[in-house]
């Protein structure tokens, strides 16, 4: 398949698999769905969305968000995108959190109305398909229940938007 948006190369010259570049696509989509009644963005939250797993290129571990980032720093992206693509696991970790987790002691929480976007649409994006924040949730039962309530809020927020 010819890819057919520059973030598409991006992600195939980095090494994601095709599912990976399919799940962004789909994220990238869903992310756009809440940029329309907001000042927020627009461009931003869409390079964010293709870009957020791109760290999947060297892991699917959680690490994935913070290797993402440096990532897209060595390619030369801003730093706005970095950041979203390091706050966009699950609803965000804390410092504390990432150091638990054996990652860089970061504050990986997203902050910007385009980070808590991306953030949010890829939490209800399984594969390329919408899921429940319910269903995402339960799925987040490993990160603990900070992390759980903390997803929640964030769909709270976010929903809002739609």
């Amino acid at each position: 398949m010819t890819p057919i948006t520059p973030f598409e190369e991006v992600l195939e010259r980095a090494g994601c698999e095709r599912e990976v570049i399919d799940h962004c696509r789909a994220v990238a989509g869903v992310a756009l769905t809440f940029t329309h009644r907001v000042p927020v963005d627009t461009d931003l939250v869409l390079a964010g969305a293709w870009l957020h797993d791109i760290g999947r290129s060297k892991t699917h571990g959680i690490a994935h968000g913070q290797i993402g980032a440096d990532i897209c720093r060595e390619l030369g992206y801003s730093e706005r995108i970095a950041r979203i693509v390091e706050c966009h696991i699950g609803a965000g970790l804390t410092r504390e959190e990432c150091r638990r987790f054996g990652l860089a002691p970061r504050d990986c929480v997203p902050s910007t109305l385009e980070e808590k976007i991306v953030a949010h649409a890829d939490n209800i994006v399984k594969g390329v398909s919408e899921i429940t924040i319910d269903e995402r949730i339960a799925l987040a039962a490993p990160l603990g229940p900070e992390v759980q309530k903390r997803l929640r809020d964030l769909a709270d927020e976010v929903e809002r938007l739609r």
